[in-house]
């Protein structure tokens, strides 16, 4: 990755801005469930507060130890079930499952075969009928779509946009 995002959430409150509007129009559609969210790339946390704040459980994942800091004192400042953990994601194995995947704007940052592995692998961490929402370069989304196609399970697209992805497994 050429930035450094470990500097600028260092020096920048909520640096990326407000939560996705897309990412949140699909945790509304999920309204009554509470579910498990792994958010890779999370950064400060601008998607996993807010769906944190709807009631799911959100692990987020990101390399800089800012952006975490910055994410676990809201989630302590508010009492959300939202934990964060510095990984790098292209050996990031999680131990639990969940059900969603999320990245927003995240895997583009990885090199295509890189990012195609990490995502392969992080989708044995999926509950069977989870979800994976995946907001990237509109460039990446064929690649990344092949990884769905390609893995063992069923993947049906429920959305899919220029740059976005929401997919279940059936």
């Amino acid at each position: 990755m050429g930035y450094d995002y470990d500097v600028l959430y260092r020096d920048t409150p909520q640096a990326l801005g407000t939560p996705n509007t897309l990412i949140a129009k699909q945790f509304d559609a999920f309204d009554g469930q509470s579910l498990s969210i792994l958010d890779i790339g999370c950064g400060q946390g601008r998607d996993a507060i807010d769906i944190a704040r709807r009631g799911h459980q959100v692990h987020g994942v990101d390399i800089s130890p800012h952006g975490i800091s910055d994410l676990e004192a809201v989630a302590k400042a508010e009492g959300l079930a939202l934990t964060g953990e510095v990984a790098d994601l292209l050996v990031y194995h999680p131990t639990a499952l969940f059900d969603v995947l999320m990245s927003d704007r995240t895997l583009h940052m990885i090199a295509a075969p890189d990012r195609h592995a990490l995502l392969s692998r992080l989708l044995s961490n999926i509950r069977l009928t989870g979800w994976a929402i995946i907001v990237d370069e509109p460039s990446n989304l064929s690649g990344i779509m092949q990884v769905f196609d390609q893995d063992s399970a069923n993947w049906r697209v429920e959305l899919s946009t220029r740059d976005t992805l929401v997919l279940q497994l059936d």
